[in-house]
């Protein structure tokens, strides 16, 4: 089913489904919470051990990770499918970075469930994968049942995608050989940028995939950033992606390739 981008579909599928309790991860794109918020549901964050989750009626999974870059693996995603199953659960993975990997090859949740959907959704976007992000284009596989509850509640609300975004959709999904390159020219910014950070005293931790750094010193968000504005270099504070990303910065691999390599080059040569 086409989306008129995944951002909206995440903030209005608890409402859509008449949601009560939400699981999100513990460190997450803030728009999960605002979700729940929207539906008046109760937001809890769970680590990705699905054998630990509480009984909920809506679980989201994000693989690759925004902000960490963490890439889940086959024995994590079988077993937020169980608990599906097991709990009668829609879980819903949150695959927008999908063909960006690094160290680390993501697999979609659908890989794993041998065609049986029930309950499982998988969410795509344009706007990382094609750079596409101004065009609201995204879309949603998995359970046809649970597709078609959406379609019906969504069409009511005119979340229709226009025609033709759903033409430049299947445009950019006929074509790789740009997500390759877009892959290449992400991952050589992380290897550029990575080895100037740990020279500043900054762990990395996980980033194996998707478009960002994850990385601490230890130190409260906010002193990260501090330390980096100084430089002239813009991160973002974990803590906007929840409590346990307190002591994190993330840093996106957006900038132009000259901009990543004067950045690492500022990083390298100061004492702050």
């Amino acid at each position: 089913m086409p989306l008129i981008g995944s951002k909206e579909f995440v903030a209005w599928l608890p409402t859509f489904l008449q949601s009560k309790k939400v699981l999100i991860p513990k460190v997450a794109y803030p728009t999960y919470n605002v979700g729940a918020i929207l539906a008046g549901a109760q937001a809890v964050p769970v680590d990705i051990d699905a054998t630990q989750w509480p009984q909920a009626d809506l679980a989201w999974i994000n693989s690759p990770s925004n902000p960490t870059g963490r890439v889940h693996t086959e024995v994590e995603l079988t077993s937020a499918i169980e608990y599906s199953r097991k709990n009668n659960t829609p879980v819903i993975s949150d695959e927008c970075y999908l063909e960006f990997g690094d160290s680390k090859t993501p697999t979609s949740i659908l890989n794993y469930t041998q065609g049986e959907n029930s309950n499982i959704l998988a969410v795509l976007s344009l706007s990382k994968r094609s750079s596409m992000a101004g065009y609201r284009g995204a879309f949603v596989v998995g359970d046809p049942v649970l597709i078609k509850k959406i379609l019906e509640i969504r069409k009511h609300a005119g979340m229709m995608v226009p025609l033709p975004i759903q033409h430049s959709i299947i445009a950019a999904l006929g074509d790789s050989k740009h997500v390759s390159e877009q892959r290449a020219r992400y991952n050589a910014r992380r290897k550029k940028l990575s080895p100037a950070l740990e020279s500043l005293g900054f762990k990395i931790e996980y980033s194996e995939a998707g478009l960002y750094i994850w990385c601490t010193r230890g130190e409260d968000a906010w002193k990260s950033v501090e330390a980096l504005a100084t430089l002239g270099i813009l991160v973002t504070p974990g803590i906007f992606y929840g409590v346990d990303g307190s002591e994190y910065v993330r840093i996106a691999m957006t900038a132009t390739d000259a901009a990543i390599a004067e950045a690492a080059a500022r990083i390298t040569d100061s004492k702050v």
